[in-house]
């Protein structure tokens, strides 16, 4: 019993190409290409060296092998194509080889297994155990047959370039010819009794052999020959090509065969010839069958032979198969109708982007948001919702494109089922085939006059988070019919809108603050063990005071504290263990405490605050219980700072809340109140300092030259400098009722 691999009967064109395909390193496809192109052996390939290659032709360029016989016998010669000959001599100079050096300095069994490991992997991929067991004999005879039978390449050069001993060790490449193969091989010799030879393709007109070649050449195109009944009077090879029968089987029928049985029943064949007997040509495309069964898109071209010379009536029938156009087209309309949207998505980008440069407040920001991303063909409708906590329901704050009150139509009952604060909700969300449950009440202004149109709805949506930081202001969803909507690109674009609007919001809050003259006054408290402080104040038993508060990055804050109750080294143990505090250290020590350093990264009550634009003012952490004292504008939404801050931290509450009215101190009335807070001698130090370049970089003049011209020491100009600097920042950051 043999155990040798046994590859397939006949390698195909396909097969052989996914053994390149699988081919890993250039070495192994080179090999492949040696054994599969120019028919070397294993034992050959091993003797290859680079002397072996010879040019025969210069112009063009023309190569052949002098393959290595070994035991004393004459090299043969081989042909090498010129597409080898090209990889070849790369793999030569990137291996350094030249000369009398072995190509491949393997022995014939290592270069076997080599080729044995490439059709493993190519029959892996493929799935096709029958190309995993492809040897170098199975790549030798696909040498052969490709010469033989694809290119008729003369069988006695074909056994000198292989190598072989007799046309014997060939015939076994060389099918059996079928009938039909026998009748186009006898067929130009043929001869008539009564008209002598028969005009066969050698004989007719160049023309005539140019289209009957074209044919032959192609299987997408047929010429069948119709009676005068139309059915089938001579079938050849285009059109066994193209329909999938052989002559024998379908001369005689009728061309109905062709036809789908729909397209019979209602008369499209004859309706093809008799249009052909009216017009003398019948041009349309029609969808026909194969063999079988498939169909195919075509374009038909029925020409009546009744009064062309020579025709002997009928029909002549010109099939072209154009479902490999019609798939392009196909193609080509989807990549337009792409490009078309992610060109409509680029325009709301740009014109969302402008309009929140103009945002005067949240909602604004809201309402342009939305207007923005309707205004063009990208998306139906769009609206924005926040969760609140109070009554656990979403209200609609406003959309576009739609009346607020027909979203719930719209909106799936998988969003319905998921908790009702966004903090949790990923950041795009996509629902694909989303049918209105009624007619969708719009406001499309170009339907009536009055702007109102009932329609249905029928497409998909997304929904995406509007954050900044890890504080989430709502969801933002658009709606849109199109199909090739929010693919990878455009949910990316989504989550930039989310954060880009979620920034806006955090803006505009910020700057009304600053820019207000009436300010609301907030005192919150939080119980929530989330927060370290709280946790940590309960469980030591100790009070924090917020001394400072400085932001580092957007999720980062430096904490400058005092500590009473509990020691420093306790406090920090736990910190260690606490995932949200990056360092901690200890400052200075004092009769009321310790001055406390914590840098804390991650979640907490004053950064959420911060986020929806609350700025921290005060805060004391003690039995377990955080008190912050805030400010923001007046025309804050509080319902929506409580919902943030209670999204993070549940257990928190707003508790008092009081309007006031920001003081504004002037450039003199700050000036003024520093110098009274100078002595005199630090105020000269600092104007000698900074008029004479000490504080320039790169420095004008050193503390010694300074010290010099107002004629004291460096060590008491120092002195000087740092109380003075101490009070220069003392005032601009503090109180200065609490200086």
């Amino acid at each position: 019993m043999s155990l040798e691999r046994t590859g397939p009967a006949h390698l195909s064109d396909h097969q052989y190409e996914s053994l390149l395909d699988a081919a890993e390193t250039y070495r192994e496809a080179l090999v492949i290409r040696l054994c599969g192109e120019v028919g070397l052996r294993p034992t050959e390939l091993s003797r290859l060296t680079v002397d072996s290659i010879d040019q025969v032709r210069t112009d063009p360029p023309r190569y052949l092998l002098d393959v290595p016989a070994g035991d004393d016998r004459p090299d043969r010669p081989a042909y090498l194509p010129t597409r080898v000959e090209r990889e070849l001599r790369r793999y030569v100079r990137s291996n350094g080889l030249a000369g009398t050096d072995r190509v491949f300095s393997v022995t014939p069994r290592r270069l076997q297994m080599l080729v044995s490991a490439v059709a493993d992997r190519a029959g892996t991929r493929l799935d096709d155990p029958a190309l995993s067991a492809v040897s170098t004999s199975d790549l030798r005879r696909y040498f052969a047959r490709s010469a033989l039978v694809d290119h008729d390449i003369n069988p006695r050069a074909v056994k000198t370039a292989g190598g072989w001993q007799s046309f014997e060790a060939l015939e076994s490449y060389l099918a059996e010819p079928t009938g039909d193969e026998l009748v186009d091989a006898f067929a130009p010799v043929e001869r008539s009794p009564d008209r002598g030879p028969r005009a066969g393709p050698d004989s007719a007109p160049d023309h005539e052999r140019v289209v009957q070649s074209l044919l032959a050449a192609t299987d997408r195109c047929a010429l069948v020959r119709l009676d005068e009944e139309g059915y089938v009077d001579r079938w050849d090879r285009s059109s066994a090509s193209t329909f999938g029968y052989r002559a024998g089987t379908v001369v005689g029928t009728h061309v109905s065969t062709f036809f789908p049985d729909e397209a019979v029943e209602r008369g499209v064949p004859e309706r093809t010839l008799s249009t052909a007997d009216a017009e003398a040509v019948f041009e349309d495309e029609l969808s026909l069958v194969r063999s079988d069964g498939s169909s195919f898109e075509a374009s038909v071209t029925c020409l009546s032979l009744a009064d062309v010379p020579g025709g002997n009536g009928g029909y002549a029938l010109l099939v072209t198969d154009v479902s490999a156009v019609r798939e392009r087209h196909a193609e080509t309309d989807t990549d337009r109708e792409t490009l078309d949207r992610r060109y409509g998505v680029a325009c709301c980008h740009r014109t969302l982007t402008r309009s929140l440069l103009s945002a005067t407040d949240h909602e604004d920001v809201e309402t342009e948001t939305c207007a923005s991303l309707v205004d063009g063909d990208a998306y139906a409708f769009a609206w924005i919702d926040r969760t609140t906590l109070a009554d656990g329901r979403r209200n609609w704050r406003t959309a576009s494109g739609i009346e607020p009150g027909s979203v719930e139509t719209l909106v799936p009952d998988k969003w319905h089922e998921e908790p009702t604060t966004l903090g949790d909700m990923p950041q795009v969300q996509v629902v694909d085939g989303v049918t209105a449950s009624g007619d969708v009440p719009t406001t499309d202004e170009s339907a009536d006059g009055d702007g109102e149109a009932d329609g249905r709805f029928e497409g998909s949506l997304a929904r995406v988070a509007l954050s900044y930081g890890d504080t989430v202001y709502g969801a933002l969803t658009v709606a849109t019919s199109h199909s090739a909507a929010f693919d990878e690109d455009e949910r990316t674009w989504l989550e930039t809108i989310g954060r880009q609007v979620g920034y806006a919001i955090a803006a505009v809050r910020r700057r009304n603050l600053l820019l207000s003259d009436h300010v609301l006054e907030l005192e919150f408290r939080c119980r929530d063990d989330g927060s370290f402080f709280v946790e940590c104040a309960r469980e030591l038993d100790c009070r924090f005071e917020l001394d400072s508060l400085v932001p580092i990055s957007e999720s980062t804050q430096l904490y400058y504290v005092t500590l009473d109750g509990a020691s420093p080294a306790a406090v920090f143990d736990r910190a260690e263990d606490d995932p949200g505090i990056i360092d901690c250290r200890l400052i200075e020590t004092d009769e009321s405490g310790w001055r406390v350093e914590f840098v804390v990264e991650g979640s907490s009550p004053t950064l959420t605050l911060t986020e929806y634009g609350v700025t921290a003012l005060e805060a004391t952490i003690e039995d377990g219980v955080a008190t912050i004292t805030g400010e923001c504008a007046g025309d804050t939404d509080l319902r929506t700072i409580v919902t943030g801050l209670r999204s993070a931290f549940p257990d928190s509450e707003l508790v008092g809340k009081r309007e006031t009215e920001r003081t504004v101190q002037t450039a003199q009335e700050f000036r003024e109140g520093l110098e009274d807070r100078l002595t005199d001698r630090q105020e000269v130090s600092l104007r000698a300092a900074y008029f004479g370049g000490y504080y320039d970089w790169p420095r004008e003049s050193t503390a010694e030259e300074v010290a010099d011209a107002m004629g004291i020491s460096s060590p008491t100009l120092h002195n000087h400098l740092r109380k003075g600097q101490h009070e220069l920042l003392q005032t601009f950051f503090d109180d200065p009722d609490d200086a």
